[in-house]
């Protein structure tokens, strides 16, 4: 029998400079053509993981697929965190909780 481990695991993200704001932008603009509502689509397919929430126009599904899920919810998360959460003009969002993000370097260049 395996034995489980009590100590707490670290999540180690991808640290690869993508672009996936950008793949996501092209991916409700590809299902918007076709006449879906992005959010209900993406979170269709960020929820269970069936490529079929996601239109295959303009190459969309390939695109969203080149990442793995986790890596688009950090991103909106990180996004909507860096928009909605403000303490005294600057975001609340510390640099050690993004620092093995690839939104780090982003975060620094615009300081």
């Amino acid at each position: 029998m395996t034995q489980v481990s009590q100590e707490t695991m670290m999540f180690k993200r991808n640290n690869e400079n993508k672009d996936v704001s950008q793949t996501i932008s092209e991916v409700c603009k590809a299902l918007e053509e076709k006449g879906y509502n992005p959010i209900d689509q993406l979170v269709g397919y960020l929820l269970s993981g069936d490529p079929t929430y996601i239109t295959s126009h303009d190459d969309a599904r390939t695109k969203l697929r080149r990442f793995e899920r986790y890596e688009l919810i950090e991103e909106l998360v990180v996004k909507y965190l860096e928009k909605n959460t403000k303490q005294d003009g600057e975001s609340c969002l510390h640099e050690k909780y993004v620092s093995g993000c690839r939104h780090a370097d982003y975060r620094r260049s615009r300081q």
